[in-house]
């Protein structure tokens, strides 16, 4: 047995049927060497290796290779600085066709050609060329694998185009809301991705083990670092499922008020009623306070009148309810309230409660025609809405 086999006991066991293993120096191949009976190709190569990293790592100056001849030249060991390298056996010269003498030699030559460290240049193009050697090897040995996932990845994408779809046709004709037909949609074309994703990347042999416990062990890193972004997504989950508005309601959100024209899983979009667009990421929408204002179909205005002291009320409310009667856009089901607010100083005032459709355009629109009708109807009636009365009191009046 060589001088490798001395070590075996050291390198764990389970190796693939590899009959030849590369002998590295500094990260390149310079040749390959075999198994022998009591240990392997993979196992003998890592023992060398081993050694020669140690012998760069520990040596400044590297001594010429020294080739020590067995007594019936059926080995022969390789020393440099004194410490054996590597046995050349009689196995070793039949894999190779060679005499032990002559092949002991040309990986003699082998590795004085390259533990001498070489210039930058050279060094820099050495591993340049074996990188490059390996990724084109590895490439051409695992093409059928990304050609397989590349196949599922648009089989994977058709299918979740076709099943977004479908469950879109679906939400649509059993929902009948927008918020919730967007969120399943989504849900389902993000489902399919995910288990194409997997399928793929087992094709390319990924360890979900591995994968697992490397998550596992960076959940909290990854945890802390996407908090806002995990947060607006789960807080738009959370929205659309709740429905606390829909598309095209005008809510109050904070300090912004306007119609919600797009739902997101991260942000929704608001565009007040001067035109701006506003985007508000979910997280915030969730933890603010949220008015509906169009949740109800319609929505109490109010208007106040100021009249004379003098004035009848009940003549002064008559006179508003057959105004109000004029405007058809005031909702009839629903009572006409006139009270007296308060005495002011100069008038009564008369507040009079009455309910609209709750869209801002139609709500603005109809509070105006009725604060008009009733100033005419007043007007009519000789009833006075006196202004504000101030009284002026002179002192010490010049003569």
């Amino acid at each position: 047995m060589g001088v490798e086999a001395q070590n075996s006991s050291e390198e764990s066991v389970g190796e693939e049927n590899v009959f030849f293993a590369d002998v590295m120096v500094r990260g390149k191949p310079i040749f390959q060497v075999g198994g022998l009976a009591q240990i392997d190709a993979p196992q003998r190569a890592r023992i060398i290796n081993r050694r020669i990293a140690s012998l760069l790592s520990q040596s400044s100056n590297v001594q010429p290779v020294e080739i020590s001849l067995g007594s019936n030249e059926n080995s022969a060991l390789l020393r440099v600085n004194n410490r054996v390298l590597m046995t050349v056996t009689s196995q070793d010269a039949l894999d190779f066709n060679m005499s032990v003498t002559d092949l002991a030699h040309i990986w003699a030559e082998d590795l004085n050609n390259n533990l001498i460290q070489p210039n930058l240049i050279v060094d820099v193009t050495q591993r340049l060329n074996v990188t490059t050697k390996a990724l084109l090897r590895n490439t051409i040995n695992n093409l059928p694998s990304f050609i397989g996932a590349l196949i599922v990845i648009v089989i994977t994408w058709f299918l979740a185009v076709a099943v977004k779809k479908i469950a879109f046709l679906w939400a649509k004709q059993t929902e009948g809301d927008r918020s919730s037909e967007i969120l399943i949609s989504r849900l389902c074309y993000g489902a399919v991705w995910v288990v194409g994703s997997i399928i793929s990347l087992a094709i390319l042999g990924l360890d979900f083990g591995l994968l697992l416990g490397t998550l596992g062990l960076t959940s909290v890193a990854i945890g802390f670092s996407l908090k806002d972004v995990l947060g607006n997504y789960i807080s738009g989950v959370i929205l659309l499922a709740a429905r606390p508005f829909r598309i095209d309601d005008q809510v109050v959100i904070g300090d912004y008020e306007g119609t919600i024209i797009q739902i997101q899983l991260r942000a929704i979009t608001l565009q007040t009623y001067d035109g701006r667009l506003v985007y508000i990421p979910n997280q915030q929408v969730f933890q603010s306070s949220l008015v509906n204002i169009t949740a109800s179909p319609v929505r109490r205005s109010q208007v106040i009148v100021g009249v004379d002291y003098n004035a009848d009320l009940n003549v002064v409310k008559q006179v508003i309810l057959k105004a109000i009667a004029t405007i058809p856009e005031v909702e009839t089901e629903r009572p006409i309230m006139i009270l007296v607010d308060k005495l002011a100083p100069s008038t009564v005032d008369i507040a009079i409660l009455f309910w609209v459709n709750s869209r801002r355009q139609s709500f603005l629109q109809v509070t105006s025609k009725v604060t008009q009708v009733i100033k005419e109807s007043l007007q009519d009636a000789q009833i006075g809405m006196p202004t504000e009365i101030y009284t002026l009191t002179m002192q010490n009046p010049s003569p």
